[in-house]
Formats: C-alpha cells, sequence, structure tokens
C-alpha cells in the first residue's frame, strides 16, 4: 500500500553510568580508583534509500530506539557504546517535529543521512576525579539522559513537472503516453489514488520526472477529500502543466475548472501558486478540427486577460504531444536546475536539552527555601552531595546560573535551611 505521512516516536540511547570501584592488589592495602566511564548512547540516523518509494512500513512499526552505552567497569574498562540506530527513509522525505511542525531534515539532495537525534554521553568513572586532594573519589558521572521526539514523515515526490486538474481529465494517460510510467487508467473519477512518476526521454539525451498528481477538488486545500495528501507533492515541481478536458466531456467549464484549482493551489502555498504554468487542452480527438479550433479560441476568450500558453493535445491519439514535450523542456532548460530543499526549522539539541529551562526559588512559611525545577532535579543525579567536590560543584551550577542570586535576594542568611528534592542544607557565604 502507498503511503505519504507517518507519525513515529524516536528516542536516542542513553549514555552508561561511571564506575565507582578501587584497584584491589595483593599486598596493596589501599588502591587508587579504576572505575571507567560509560559507553555513549546510540544515535537516531535517517538514511535514503533510493529503493523505497513509500512509508508504509511505518503505518506497523511506529517506535525507535537506538541502544543505550553500557555502563563503565573496574580497571578503567570503558563501557560499549550503544549501537546506532538508522532508520531507512525514501528520498525525498521531510522530517517534521510532531507538535511545532517545524522542519527537522529535508532527506534530499546532499542530506543522504541525517543524524537527528544523539545518544547521551558515558558519565566519568570514578578515576577521572581523582586528585592530590581527593585522593579516594567514592563517586561517578551518571550517564547523560537519552533523547526523545515524536516525528512526522512526509513523502513529498521529486520531479520537475507536476500534472494538475480535476479527476478524468487525462493526467494518468498523457503520463503513460510520455513516460515509462504505468498508472491505473479507466474512465471514471479518482482512479488515480496516489501520485505516480514517470521519466520523458528525449532520443537526443537529456529529459525531465513527471508527478501525476491525483485529482483535486474544491475544498483541497483544507484537506477536503485527500487534497492536503495530494498537494504535498506538487511543492519540489519547477513547472505545472494543467490539463483540463477542453471538450467538456463531464459537462464543466474548463476556463472555470482552471480557476477553481488555481485557487485550492493558493490557498495551499503561495509558492505553488507562483510556479510557471501551461495549459494542456487534452480530449480534443473527440473533436473535429473546427470545433477544436473554436473550443480552444472560446477558452481564450474566457480566460480574457490571464496568461496562460494554452497547447491543444489528445492524450488518447498523441495530437499534440511532441510539440507540448519541447516546450516543457525549452522551460525547464531555463530555470534553475537546483532541486527545492526545504531549509531545517527545528532543532531537536536545542528542544532536547533545554538549557533555559524554568525553576523556582521560594521562601516558605518557616524560613527556610526551597528550590524546584527539572534542571535542578537533573544536576542533582549528575552530583554527590556527601562528598566535598560533589558539593562545590554542585554550588558552583546554582551560582553560574543565578539561583544563588535569587536567594540572596529573598533575603537568606547564612545558617538558614535550603531544601531541594529530600535534600536540606545550611546557606553560607
Amino acid at each position: 500500500m502507498f503511503a505519504d505521512h507517518a507519525k513515529i516516536f524516536i528516542k536516542s540511547g542513553k549514555g552508561g553510568d561511571g564506575h565507582v570501584s578501587f584497584r584491589r592488589e595483593l599486598f596493596v592495602a589501599a588502591g587508587g580508583p579504576d572505575g571507567g566511564d560509560g559507553g555513549k548512547g546510540g544515535d537516531i540516523i535517517f538514511q535514503v534509500d533510493k529503493g523505497l518509494n513509500t512509508l508504509s512500513d511505518f503505518r506497523h512499526s511506529r517506535k525507535y530506539q537506538a541502544e543505550p552505552g553500557e555502563e563503565g567497569g573496574k580497571r578503567n574498562c570503558h563501557g560499549k557504546d550503544g549501537q546506532d540506530l538508522i532508520i531507512k527513509v525514501p528520498e525525498g522525505t521531510v522530517i517534521r517535529d510532531a507538535d511545532s511542525g517545524g522542519i527537522i531534515a529535508d532527506m534530499s539532495g546532499d542530506h543522504q543521512r541525517v543524524t537527528v537525534l544523539h545518544g547521551g554521553r558515558g558519565g566519568k568513572g570514578n578515576a577521572r576525579y581523582a586528585t592530590s586532594t581527593m585522593q579516594v573519589p567514592k563517586y561517578a558521572q551518571p550517564g547523560q539522559d537519552a533523547r526523545e521526539l515524536w516525528v512526522t514523515l512526509e513523502l513529498k515526490m521529486i520531479a520537475d513537472v507536476g500534472l494538475v486538474g480535476y479527476p478524468n481529465v487525462g493526467k494518468s494517460t498523457l503520463l503513460s503516453v510520455i513516460s515509462n510510467a504505468r498508472p491505473k487508467i479507466a474512465n471514471y473519477h479518482f482512479t488515480t489514488i496516489q501520485p505516480n512518476l514517470g521519466v520523458v526521454d528525449f532520443p537526443d539525451g537529456g529529459g525531465f520526472v513527471v508527478a501525476d498528481i491525483p485529482g483535486l477538488i474544491d475544498g483541497a486545500a483544507q484537506g477536503v477529500g485527500l487534497g492536503h495528501d495530494f498537494l504535498r507533492h506538487i511543492e519540489r515541481t519547477r513547472l505545472l502543466v494543467h490539463v483540463i478536458d477542453a471538450a467538456g466531456t463531464e459537462g464543466r467549464n474548463p476556463a472555470e475548472d482552471i480557476r477553481k484549482i488555481n485557487r485550492e493551489l493558493a490557498s495551499y502555498s503561495e509558492k505553488l501558486a507562483s510556479l510557471p504554468q501551461i495549459i494542456a487542452a487534452n480530449k480534443l480527438d473527440v473533436l473535429t478540427a473546427e470545433e477544436t479550433d473554436i473550443a480552444v479560441q472560446l477558452l481564450r476568450e474566457e480566460l480574457g486577460s490571464e496568461e496562460y500558453e494554452i497547447y491543444p493535445i489528445s492524450a488518447a491519439t498523441g495530437m499534440g504531444i511532441p510539440e507540448l514535450l519541447n516546450v516543457i523542456r525549452q522551460k525547464l532548460g531555463s530555470m534553475e536546475q537546483a532541486p527545492v530543499i526545504f531549509e531545517q526549522e527545528f532543532f531537536p539539541e536545542e528542544f532536547t536539552d533545554r538549557p533555559d529551562e524554568p525553576y523556582t526559588v521560594q521562601k516558605n512559611e518557616d524560613g527556610s527555601y526551597s528550590l524546584e525545577g527539572p534542571r535542578i532535579e537533573r544536576m542533582l543525579g549528575y552530583t554527590n552531595l556527601d562528598s566535598e567536590k560533589g558539593f562545590l560543584f554542585f554550588q558552583n551550577f546554582l551560582k553560574e546560573n543565578g539561583i544563588l542570586d535569587e536567594l540572596v535576594a529573598l533575603g537568606i542568611e547564612d545558617g538558614d535551611t535550603v531544601r531541594l528534592y529530600g535534600h536540606e542544607f545550611e546557606y553560607y557565604k
């Protein structure tokens, strides 16, 4: 089954904890610290797989987690790093933060392999903390927490030309005639329920890629029908070919069809509305040569001052197809060749690290003071308050983040009690 949208949960590996141990040897009464560092947690990496053209695999598997780093060991043994998790996606997949919608990575062009979440660093073993004044450190650093995120995956096809138009106007037939694509074709609405790609080759070399976008309807930009699912695939194209039923076999006004579809494009994206566009007036094989001239002339008159290049064709008989392809080739040749790449808008490291997380500093009714906040709580996990060095480390953290200044502003004095997450200590300058 074709799928071009998915929502998944990703989580990098937690860093391994540092180890606390001391060297034990024969005839050595008190060996020094030899606790090793923990291993780094695995990264979450997205990688383009040229053999994939759908996101259907993500319908059945929605949670992806990299391997955690191993804890450090005795004798300064470094814990094993966690294995990275590589998630393979089709080229053209756009990865977004599920909450904000911001783009994290566009898996196209040079972006064939992107690390989205880094694994937690490993904690330092107690051997790292040995100094001339602290020869028997009894604490080690915990590994850094894993990072996690809900992301959405959107497959935006990479094509030079997008075929747009109402259902049953002959887009799929046109694609099958001009390229190697073999889409499903039938004489009823919504035959095409998924985008199709085709490559147009020329005898003298060169060519371009065409995307057949399923028929749009009124309200597509607001999600009516499968509007958003279809419109996203036109965003990378450089030229739009608007296919219409110029013979009116469906009983609709071709000029009004053009206006309605263009309103949907503009409502969805200003960029889509500004793309160059030509009109392929299709199904003229049902008319005589004289009737064809009249139909094209009426179309030009109805469109009035709107400047559209109109090319009469019949996808069924091949009439006008060579001329249409040459025009498309010429227009593409005069345009910028660089593919459309969406810029990064959301940076997971900034979000998951949260260096500016809020905290509270308050004075209690009994005269004591309380500190709370997720970053303060996390820092406690890295610190052994029972050791002098660990206590000084935590005190420096409070000072650098302005927390001690806030305590002073609240009127704290020497000897006052400070409480935080089950710990109590007396304040002294």
